[in-house]
């Protein structure tokens, strides 16, 4: 027993002369005062502006002022828990977000934290929720369509792969619908899905999990929420960090498409957390950087060359206007950032013209250069045609007596407007769209009854199921629509229409 006594007492003896204690400096200050998510701290000379400051109780902020005396820091969670006299460290770090894999299917918070029931991330890498946006000679052209399933948005308004495609209207007009049309119609096709809720309603938030769930699109999407009664802090950091989780796929070479749910969220959010700082407001009370919070934000979004993977980035920022007024200081600085823009008018909206988008209003700067070849060769002369049967139907609204020519234009736009409709959460796939315009453009359409407008679409698109096999992949890959295959759609067409009522467009 002493020998033991013995032999323990010389390993501790050893251990403690062979201790040596590990030093290090850290700079501890203290809360001067606390704000609606904004804390005053002093004694912390060298911290670094965005450095994360960590708080009692697992709390940290974001050092966003540095001033001479104290810095203004944005505090990440629930203000109210923090005190004055309370310690502040630094933390030698930035914010940062899990990335990886196995973020895929889950809903996490801006903080990168899961908040669903699938247990903890495991084995996730790290990286900080800002970087710089890739250089030009780092991009590559927008030459790849995005197909968001939409017939309105992909025959008149492409999108494409790495390009910035604003969504704005007026509340309740479905902006958050067409967006969740395109995640749902990226099932299959190879493209991660990222949707940012920024100061969304819960239960808003309940209803896009449930629609992506219903779908089966939640196994290829990651969903950052972020609801009204949280910190502006945490609004305000949330589409930065969402954008790093998708940049981290794209730089693996994958395409990923983010929705941003909604910017005008997350300005009023950056507004009041600078008013709270005390700087100096500008129009509509929003400081003079709102510009560049954005700018810095949407310029991450891109399509890379080869060198760097050929992953690309596609971002659809959503805004809201009030009193259908698209000139306010958010929406045009946005207008202004991106590469065109949906816009989605009430008025057709009340009308049960479903997606409410505006035509006449909305543009992609990207245009054509985006679509497939066969798919552009079907609807080059849509748009022209829809905006002259729109200036006919205001002109005819006074009563003015038209020629047979003019009555043909109008009722042909009414059912280029009825094609173009579809309810929510039904994306057409590609084929079928080209059937569809095809035969509006080809005039198969016009002898049918407004009223029976739904019906005679859907056997078009039923008829594609009868074309030989093959020709899907070819409309995809082809440089133009094939003589034979536009012979073949339109028979089918013409017997999928036999049936249907007909109309007299006869004076």
């Amino acid at each position: 027993m002493q020998t033991v006594f013995d032999a323990t007492l010389e390993r501790l003896r050893s251990a403690r002369e062979a201790f040596v204690p590990a030093l290090w400096v850290r700079e501890i200050g203290r809360v001067v005062r606390v704000s609606n998510g904004i804390a005053a701290v002093a004694g912390l000379p060298g911290v670094g502006f965005e450095e994360r400051v960590a708080f009692p109780n697992g709390l940290f902020g974001i050092a966003f002022d540095l001033g001479a005396e104290e810095i203004g820091v944005v505090v990440l969670g629930d203000a109210r828990d923090l005190a004055a006299g309370d310690p502040a460290a630094r933390t030698g770090r930035v914010v940062d977000v899990p990335i990886g894999d196995g973020l895929l299917g889950r809903v996490v918070n801006a903080l990168g934290e899961p908040v669903d029931d699938h247990g903890p991330l495991a084995g996730m890498g790290r990286a900080p929720i800002e970087r710089p946006a890739p250089g030009i000679m780092q991009r590559a052209p927008v030459n790849q369509a995005l197909q968001t399933g939409l017939k309105a948005i992909d025959a008149l308004i492409p999108i494409g792969r790495g390009q910035r495609e604003l969504i704005l209207g007026d509340r309740q007009t479905g902006k958050t619908a067409i967006a969740v049309d395109t995640i749902l119609n990226q099932r299959g096709q190879n493209v991660v899905c990222v949707y940012c809720a920024i100061g969304q309603r819960a239960s808003s938030v309940a209803r896009v999990l449930a629609t992506l769930a219903e779908y089966g699109a939640m196994p290829g999407c990651i969903v950052m929420v972020t609801e009204g009664s949280e910190a502006p802090g945490v609004a305000y950091i949330a589409p930065y960090a969402a954008t790093r989780i998708a940049e981290d796929f794209m730089d693996r070479g994958r395409d990923v498409l983010i929705v941003y749910d909604d910017l005008t969220q997350h300005a009023r959010a950056y507004r009041a957390l600078s008013l709270l700082l005390r700087r100096p407001p500008g129009r509509e009370a929003f400081p003079g950087d709102i510009f560049y919070l954005h700018a810095r934000l949407l310029e991450r979004a891109t399509h890379l060359d080869a060198g760097r993977g050929g992953g690309s980035l596609t971002a659809l920022p959503i805004v809201e206007t009030s009193a259908q007024d698209i000139s306010a200081y958010i929406p045009t600085n946005l207008i202004s950032i991106t590469d065109g823009q949906i816009y989605l008018s009430p008025r057709l909206f009340e009308l049960g013209v479903l997606p409410a988008i505006d035509i006449g209003l909305s543009v992609s700067r990207v245009g054509g250069a985006a679509q497939p070849a066969a798919y552009r060769s079907v609807a080059s002369h849509l748009k022209l045609a829809y905006a002259q049967f729109e200036e006919l139907e205001s002109f005819a609204r006074f009563g003015t007596r038209l020629d047979a020519a003019s009555r043909r234009t109008i009722e042909h736009g009414r059912r280029i407007r009825a094609c173009l409709g579809q309810p929510a959460g039904a994306p057409v796939a590609l084929v079928e769209q080209i059937a569809v315009l095809l035969a509006l453009v080809e005039g198969l359409f016009d002898e049918v009854a407004l009223e029976a407008m739904a019906a005679a679409e859907g056997a078009v698109r039923d008829s594609v199921a009868n074309l030989a096999p093959g020709v899907g992949a070819r409309l995809a890959l082809a440089e133009e629509l094939a003589a034979a295959d536009r012979a073949a759609i339109l028979a089918q067409a013409r017997q999928a229409l036999a049936g249907h009522r007909a109309v007299s467009l006869a004076p």
